[in-house]
């Protein structure tokens, strides 16, 4: 698996970005969530965002890679953490009061599969939150669909998804969208609707 070989040096090629401005956003998202459990995130990788859970908050994060979560496994001990494709989530109907995912969208093949799970997984009316890389707007719009060729081919990540837009029409009701790098970047608040 792809993520398996990107583990060991994942934290390494985000470390940049997060000293910039991952680390702050993914802050500002999961100070969103609400207080009180059990919480979703899925695509949690190796773990980065853990430290800015509430020591409160009940949370399983979900992971294709085992080799990620291994990683992740030594960051916040209160953190249940489950090998599972986000395609497939291994909880019953309605178990979750939120959901999150982070860098995860841009990565799965079909991000429907994904939004039936939550749909399913999370509570009518809580919350999901993403924060995705995109599409942008504008003269940069074209430019990353000519990436997305090289970037799906060599590493699966889809550098042209509009996933706010995606969200809407599968039928979340969409709370706010926040627009960071000139749209590059999205803070996507959205509720579940059943």
């Amino acid at each position: 698996m792809i993520y398996d070989r990107f583990a060991q040096g994942y934290d390494r090629l985000l470390a940049p970005f997060e000293a910039a401005f991952l680390s702050e956003w993914r802050k500002e998202l999961i100070d969103v969530l609400p207080s009180e459990g059990p919480i979703i995130e899925i695509g949690a990788g190796t773990g980065l965002n853990f430290k800015h859970y509430r020591d409160t908050s009940e949370i399983v994060a979900t992971d294709i890679s085992l080799e990620m979560l291994r990683r992740a496994n030594h960051l916040n001990s209160s953190v249940k953490l489950v090998q599972a494709d986000a395609c497939r989530i291994p909880f019953a109907d309605d178990t979750f009061n939120a959901g999150i995912g982070t860098l995860i969208l841009c990565s799965v093949v079909e991000p429907q599969r994904v939004f039936t799970e939550l749909k399913r997984a999370i509570r009518d009316g809580g919350p999901i939150l993403f924060l995705e890389h995109v599409r942008p707007d504008g003269i940069l719009g074209p430019l990353f669909d000519f990436l997305n060729i090289a970037t799906t081919g060599l590493i699966d990540d889809h550098f042209n998804r509009r996933t706010a837009t995606l969200l809407n029409e599968f039928g979340f009701e969409m709370v706010s969208v926040e627009k960071r790098l000139a749209g590059i970047v999205n803070l996507i608040h959205c509720r579940n609707v059943k």
